[in-house]
C-alpha cells in the first residue's frame, strides 16, 4: 500500500492539498493523530484483497500532542521497515502570508489563545513541525500560488509517478527577488552574458527565439549547460538510489527573465529523455507556467 502524509503549518494549504489527493482515489482522513498511523497502516493492510486500501492520504497538523510529534521519525522508520511506502508533502509559506491568511479568513489559529497572539503561534507551529519537516519527500512553499495554483501543482507533481520513480522540478528565478526556499539545488548562471543589456533583446524571455538564438551560440553558455548537465546525470540517479521521490532543481539569473529560464528550458527538455516525470517552472514569468496555459 501506498501511504501520503500531508503536513505543514496552518493556512499553507494542507486541506486543499488532501482534497487533490482525493480526487485522485486515496482514502483520505485529516488531522489524524500520529499515534494512530500504524494501527490504520497495519489494519488497511490486514484486510481482504477486496477492501484492502492501496492508497491512504492523511493530514498531520499541529493539533498533535507535542511528545508524538517529536516520536515522529521513530513512527516514519516503523512504518518504512514495516513495507508501507510512505511520502512526506510539507508545505509552508512565509510567516507575513500566513498573517495575511488568517486575517482574511478570520479563523483562529489552533495554536493562539489569550496569552498567545497569532504572530508567536505561527512562529511556535514551524518549530514544533520541524521533526515531520525534516523528514519531507516534497517541500512546497505556497507564498505566491493560488488555492488552483496549488492544486495543479499537487497534481502535477504526485500523478503518473511510480514508486521507483523521481520526480524532477527545473525552475528558474532572479536572485534579486530571493531563492525558493523549496530548492534542492540552487544552480547560479548569473556569470552568463545577459541579453537584458542589448537594448533590441531586453523584452523578450528565454523562451523567446532572439534570446535562444543569443545564447545559443555563445560557447561560455553551452559550456556551463554541458557541466551541469554532467554534474545532474551523476548525481541524480545517486538521490534517486537512496530513495529520493522529487528533486527541486532552481537556476537563478539577476532578474529571472533570461538566462535562468534559457538554461531551465535546455536541463528539462534534456533529462525529459531519461525521465518519466519532468516539469518546468518559471518564478518570475508565471504565465508561462503549466497552470497559467490551462494544461492539468
Amino acid at each position: 500500500m501506498k501511504l501520503i502524509i500531508v503536513s505543514g503549518r496552518s493556512g499553507s494549504g494542507k486541506s486543499t492539498a488532501l482534497h487533490v489527493l482525493e480526487d485522485l482515489g486515496f482514502y483520505c482522513i485529516d488531522n489524524l493523530p500520529i499515534g494512530l498511523l500504524f494501527p490504520l497502516t497495519t489494519e488497511a493492510m490486514a484486510g481482504t484483497s477486496g477492501s484492502r486500501l492501496e492508497n491512504i492520504a492523511v493530514s498531520i497538523d499541529a493539533r498533535n500532542l507535542s511528545n508524538e510529534i517529536a516520536n515522529f521519525e521513530a513512527i516514519h522508520q516503523r512504518l518504512m521497515e514495516a513495507g508501507i511506502v510512505t511520502e512526506i508533502i510539507y508545505l509552508d509559506a512565509t510567516e507575513q502570508s500566513l498573517l495575511q491568511r488568517f486575517h482574511a479568513t478570520r479563523r483562529k489559529h489552533p495554536l493562539s489563545d489569550d496569552q498567545t497572539s497569532l504572530t508567536e503561534a505561527i512562529r511556535y507551529e514551524k518549530k514544533l513541525l520541524e521533526p515531520i519537516a525534516q523528514l519531507a519527500d516534497l517541500y512546497l512553499d505556497t507564498t505566491e500560488l493560488s488555492m488552483y495554483e496549488l492544486r495543479d501543482t499537487v497534481k502535477q507533481r504526485i500523478i503518473g509517478r511510480s514508486e521507483q520513480d523521481l520526480a524532477l522540478l527545473f525552475q528558474s528565478f532572479g536572485f534579486k527577488h530571493g531563492v525558493p526556499v523549496d530548492s534542492d539545488y540552487v544552480l547560479d548562471v548569473r556569470c552568463l552574458p545577459n541579453p537584458y543589456w542589448d537594448p533590441q533583446l531586453r523584452r523578450f524571455t528565454g523562451v523567446d527565439q532572439p534570446v535562444i538564438d543569443f545564447l545559443g551560440s555563445d560557447p561560455m553558455t553551452n559550456r556551463m549547460i554541458d557541466d551541469l548537465t554532467r554534474f545532474l546525470e551523476t548525481w541524480l540517479p545517486q538521490f534517486s538510489n537512496s530513495n529520493r521521490s522529487y528533486m527541486t532543481i532552481s537556476i537563478g539569473c539577476t532578474g529571472g527573465q533570461h538566462r535562468s529560464v534559457y538554461v531551465c528550458e535546455q536541463l528539462s527538455r534534456y533529462f525529459s529523455k531519461s525521465y518519466n516525470q519532468v516539469q518546468t517552472r518559471h518564478t518570475e514569468l508565471p504565465h508561462l507556467n503549466p497552470q497559467h496555459r490551462g494544461n492539468p
